[in-house]
């Protein structure tokens, strides 16, 4: 019995060893490479509210509504590519309501891709009484092609490392035999939900005429885990 206990267990640990030996069956260096870019974000949402409530003194939400369109098309913004309703209610409860009782809300999302048009939106909104706007988010049109751009940089650090370190001992690095991300970027297209008195903007710089202001950057960073061969 003791016997074939032993011949079991030698069989278990040379089992396990075999699986080792066979994941990576030569001498390798283990190196990481790090990367990170920063972007200026090109693709701008606004929330533009409009509240009946607040809006008694300017007109009607459609009033302000038609205003409002003007105002967007006086600074050459597309308002049937650029502009969605993302929101509309009513605090319509019984059919014996008054229409003069009834409080419509409507909320816009508009996509801007300049952040000094920004500025002349909030400007020209509140100009006709609207008030109720924020910086929704901030991101990039081409932040796909932005975070292979930045893993193919992380990845080229751990190989330049390598080289690196294998050269002072006077050795070589091969083929990658193993490579594993170990952390997704940090972009999480910006949410905001603030207006322009908030730290919205990472500088603003004034003169007599206007405001010239910059969005915080979108920041992208990515490291790999790499195994070379080593010679």
């Amino acid at each position: 019995m003791k016997r074939i206990l032993i011949a079991i267990l030698i069989a278990v640990s040379v089992s396990g060893y075999s699986q080792t030996k066979n994941f990576i069956d030569q001498n390798y260096i283990e190196v990481t490479g790090k990367a990170e870019m920063e972007i200026i974000p090109n693709e701008i949402y606004v929330s533009i509210k409009l509240n009946g409530k607040d809006l008694k003194k300017t007109g009607t939400v459609e009033e302000v509504e038609k205003l409002m369109f003007g105002k967007l098309k006086s600074l050459n913004i597309d308002v049937t590519e650029n502009l969605v309703i993302k929101d509309m209610a009513s605090n319509l409860n019984s059919h014996w309501i008054k229409a003069s009782d009834i409080n419509t809300t409507k909320e816009y999302l508009l996509l801007l891709t300049d952040a000094n048009k920004v500025v002349s939106v909030f400007r020209e909104l509140q100009s006709v009484g609207i008030s109720d706007i924020s910086v929704d988010r901030v991101e990039h049109s081409e932040i796909t092609k932005y975070r292979q751009d930045v893993k193919i940089e992380a990845i080229k650090a751990a190989k330049a490392k390598a080289e690196s370190l294998t050269s002072a001992i006077g050795q070589t690095c091969g083929r990658a035999l193993y490579i594993q991300e170990q952390n997704i970027d940090i972009y999480r297209g910006r949410n905001y939900g603030s207006g322009l008195t908030s730290n919205v903007f990472m500088n603003v710089k004034t003169d007599n005429r206007d405001l010239d202001i910059e969005f915080q950057k979108i920041k992208l960073q990515y490291t790999v885990l790499v195994k070379f061969e080593l010679k």
